[in-house]
């Protein structure tokens, strides 16, 4: 039986695994904005920075292959632990590598595929994590409370990354940043090593793979696990993306790298508001409002950026953005962690979530396209808040879905 310290020790755990996620995630971590800035100062377009960092989380698209190695084939009869160690050894050793690589156009190819080390570290660690989470968090009823926790601590990252970040992008010093990111690396194999506790069990090794099949056949065919993959994927293709956005306040707006940091920063603490507020009370509202609500919220995610202009503006929509987008993730994350059956957890959660990776990155890619054709045409702003409604049309379709879904958390 659970006491109480050993519960806050889970808390305690997977927030910390999930801070350093949070700072080393190349998409929205510590180099998000480092990596973006040294992009654009090779000359490179929105529609390019994308492709960029489209091609840096391919890892992300292939979570399903991590799902089913934690799930079903142990190292040493662990299924979690040996992972996250792995994982953990990736991340410092991608981190240092790249601190040694010349900043520069010509190596831009070799930069992509050293970070690739990293990339596939962090979304390995994510599985692995996400993993011990639910198999943890289930039979405890307690998933909702340690996604809370886990996203309140990746955006405390957040909030540390957005200034951080903003410096490091004012200064050129992205070499500092990878640096940091292995130093985080090493925090992780410390706590993977010391305090991921997981008995071994050697028999899972006979017939895993026909297991594996099996159990994960039987997951995928299932009404709720579609459902929620077609809701994922639907909900999270938006044009407008991060990319446009950045170069937009860079280029277009004029926001010093600086300022751009601290909206991220800003954004990131209104997440950390949201997580409060959602573990507070989420439990006392019926799944089908959730959901109604997870579509609204995602609408207005993207509709509040058709104010942006000035930097009062700027601040108010990312305190705005943030509150609304962290309710909306964390809608769907719960959705996805009640409905894993646990034997496969892994393997289905990482499939939902790379459906949504997948889906971020390549509307991502379409919106830079969209926004650089249009902007020739019809000017910068106007390009920018086409980009904006467009998005908010896509996700309003998700509406549709929720029809679909079970009145109660008890259906």
């Amino acid at each position: 039986m659970m006491t109480k310290n050993s519960t806050r020790k889970l808390f305690i755990i997977f927030a910390a695994l999930y801070f350093v996620q949070g700072t080393g995630e190349l998409s929205a971590g510590l180099l998000a904005q480092p990596l973006r800035s040294m992009l654009r100062n090779w000359g490179r377009d929105s529609a390019e920075i994308a492709t960029f960092m489209f091609l840096l989380g391919f890892p992300w698209y292939i979570k399903p292959i991590f799902g089913l190695l934690t799930d079903f084939i142990p190292i040493r009869g662990f299924r979690r632990k040996s992972y996250l160690i792995l994982s953990s050894l990736m991340m410092i050793g991608g981190f240092l590598a790249a601190t040694f690589l010349p900043l520069t156009p010509a190596a831009g190819t070799v930069i992509l595929f050293v970070l690739l080390f990293p990339s596939f570290g962090i979304a390995f660690k994510d599985v692995a994590t996400d993993a011990t989470m639910i198999e943890t968090g289930q039979p405890l009823g307690i998933t909702g409370r340690l996604q809370s926790a886990q996203w309140g601590a990746m955006y405390g990252a957040g909030l540390l990354c957005g200034v951080a970040g903003g410096w490091i992008s004012q200064h050129g010093q992205q070499r500092l940043g990878f640096l940091i990111c292995a130093l985080l690396g090493m925090v992780a194999l410390y706590i993977a090593i010391f305090h991921i506790k997981e008995k071994p069990r050697p028999e899972l090794q006979h017939g895993q793979l026909k297991r594996a099949i099996k159990v994960l056949g039987e997951a995928v065919r299932t009404r709720m696990v579609i459902l929620i993959a077609v809701f994922y994927f639907l909900l999270s293709f938006n044009p407008f993306s991060a990319d446009v956005l950045y170069v937009h306040m860079s280029d277009e707006l004029g926001f010093s790298e600086q300022f751009i940091g601290y909206t991220y920063t800003i954004t990131s603490f209104a997440g950390i508001l949201a997580c409060i507020l959602y573990g507070l009370f989420a439990k006392r509202v019926p799944l089908r409002i959730l959901l109604h609500s997870s579509v609204i919220f995602m609408v207005l995610s993207s509709l509040v950026y058709i104010g942006l202009g000035t930097e009062t503006s700027a601040i108010l929509i990312s305190f705005a953005y943030g509150l609304i987008y962290m309710v909306t993730n964390l809608t769907q994350l719960e959705l996805a962690s009640r409905y894993c059956p646990p034997a496969a957890a892994g393997t289905v959660f990482a499939l939902l979530m790379s459906l949504s990776n997948l889906s971020v990155s390549l509307s991502s890619i379409l919106g830079g396209r969209f926004y650089e054709a249009w902007k020739l045409s019809h000017g910068a702003n106007t390009a920018f808040s086409m980009l904006v409604v467009v998005g908010a049309g896509f996700t309003a379709v998700c509406w549709l879905l929720v029809l679909f879904f079970p009145k109660t958390r008890k259906e």
